[in-house]
């Protein structure tokens, strides 16, 4: 499943990242690391884009570029 998939107050942990390199890169420099656990904050009045805490910082991503994001829903509050 991708993080567009996530609902608002979800948490899961990254899986991978596809897309380009330059898109990899990018989200790994912002810290979207495989095994890397994610919050999603909420979504703007238009679903895009998406607001997630990652590492103890907010992100806003698009959602074309969150499509890209592999995740796995977590069982349970860790």
């Amino acid at each position: 499943m991708n993080m567009t998939e996530l609902s608002e107050g979800q948490s899961a942990v990254v899986t991978g990242v596809r897309g380009t390199v330059a898109l990899r890169r990018r989200m790994m420099e912002m810290g979207l690391l495989r095994n890397t656990r994610i919050h999603v904050e909420r979504y703007a009045p238009l679903m895009d884009p998406i607001q997630i805490r990652v590492r103890g910082t907010s992100l806003a991503l698009r959602c074309s570029e969150a499509a890209f994001i592999d995740v796995k829903i977590e069982d349970g509050p860790r």
